[in-house]
């Protein structure tokens, strides 16, 4: 478990007992891969296997009429999402013209340091209402923090001390440094390598670059940058790591940065936002207005192959990214002004849906027998996880203010960032 979440170790179990119920899912040795962290710990974008499932602890078995707030702290502005090792908390916020980054303890709230830099940034006129980021989550890695800002300015940080080790803003490489709602697509870390696709419209480069130095490893310089987070599988024993440029789905060898297949997809107004989902041995993958696809990725004789196994239209998602519970798929279409699904992952096919008009985004979290569901409205909603109707435990308000940013749970800990306040609810009984 040691020293944080390079991208390196198959994460098989939490797949098992739905492979063993479909032997669909086993026709392919595609395995999610994702960090290694403590149990506790939510270490990077979507948590510790970046699938939005928890290693939760200490839940109630009946959930109370209200939440409790442990403490609250104002933070500045951004969906950012909170990350968490060893009982420490970092988050990435704006204050005015600066970019802020700061280390808090988990139990208390207390700060431990903070560091800002200039990071000024124009709002495009249709973002108005989401403000000026920054967007993209932290990602934790040893004993190292790298953010990557609204405006494309990728920063190494030392975890215990806020002391900045690097930083590239990569003006001159590229016509624009962000694409046009800025960048969103959080990064990952694979063996020691930080990958994030930098530039802007029309002008990007999927990059590899050494943790430790700076330096860049390599760049995939063929499409402007998406606003989804990449992921990681297992393709006949060899990983790639999945990903969205402004035109396409990819495949990318994540040593050599070569691209092993690529799938033409865009969504009006360049809006790629929803991060894949590796499900058994599928990848789904979806976007605004776009049908939800499940993609099998198939390797022989060193060549890679995608075949389209389903598509539903029906559970077009925009911004919200769907989870795996029970062996179901769980997430939000923006159809019908938000409404929740449930859906059979090897078919496609429908299980049941909720009425509509939920909000207008919302953020889902596997926490054991339910699925913890944020919406962009403030308000969290416990839902079993039942694939054969809708249920609903419980319904809170955790801000008067718009949430965003995805919370994280560690243990029974909830974090939720909102407008200007980064607040941590304690979930235990």
């Amino acid at each position: 478990m040691g020293e944080g979440i390079d991208v390196s170790v198959a994460t098989m179990l939490r797949f098992s007992s739905e492979v063993t119920m479909r032997n669909v899912f086993g026709l392919l040795a595609v395995v999610a891969v994702a960090g290694m962290a403590e149990a506790a710990d939510w270490p990077q974008w979507r948590g510790p296997a970046r699938d939005g499932v928890a290693q939760a602890s200490g839940l109630p078995t009946k959930w109370p009429a209200k939440l409790k707030l442990a403490w609250r702290k104002k933070v500045g502005e951004g969906h950012s999402s909170p990350v968490v090792r060893a009982e420490r908390v970092y988050l990435m916020s704006r204050q005015g013209g600066q970019e802020v980054v700061r280390g808090f303890e988990l139990g208390s709230g207390r700060e431990l340091w903070k560091s800002d830099y200039k990071a000024e940034y124009k709002i495009q006129s249709v973002a108005r209402d989401h403000g000026r980021g920054p967007k993209a989550t932290p990602v934790i890695t040893g004993q190292r923090l790298v953010t990557f800002g609204i405006s494309g300015i990728l920063s190494c940080w030392e975890s215990a001390t806020g002391r900045r080790v690097w930083s590239h803003d990569f003006a001159g490489q590229h016509r624009e440094t962000a694409p046009l709602y800025g960048h969103a697509a959080s990064p990952i870390v694979v063996d020691g390598k930080v990958i994030v696709h930098v530039g802007g419209h029309d002008d990007g480069a999927l990059t590899a670059l050494d943790v430790a130095s700076g330096k860049t490893v390599w760049r995939w310089a063929e499409d402007g940058p998406a606003y989804a987070s990449p992921v990681l599988l297992t393709v006949d024993g060899k990983r790639q790591l999945v990903a969205q440029s402004q035109k396409f789905h990819l495949g990318v060898d994540p040593v050599s940065g070569k691209v092993l297949w690529r799938v033409p997809f865009t969504t009006q107004f360049d809006q790629n936002s929803v991060t894949p989902l590796v499900a058994g041995g599928r990848v789904i993958l979806a976007g605004y207005d776009q049908p939800t696809v499940a993609l099998e990725v198939t390797a022989r004789g060193g060549r890679v192959r995608t075949d389209r196994k389903w598509k539903n239209r029906g559970i077009a998602m925009y911004m919200s990214s769907p989870v795996l519970a029970g062996g179901r798929l769980f997430g939000m279409t923006h159809r019908r002004r938000g409404q929740l699904f449930c859906v059979d992952p090897t078919s496609g096919k429908v299980t049941w849906a909720t009425q509509g008009r939920l909000a207008e985004n919302a953020a889902l979290i596997v926490a054991g027998d339910v699925v913890l569901v944020q919406t962009s409205d403030g308000e969290l909603l416990v839902v079993a996880v039942d694939t054969t109707s809708y249920r609903e435990l419980a319904r809170y308000r955790l801000s008067e203010t718009a949430t965003w940013a995805h919370p994280a749970l560690v243990g029974s800990k909830l974090l939720v960032k909102d407008r200007e306040h980064l607040l941590v609810f304690d979930l235990s009984e």
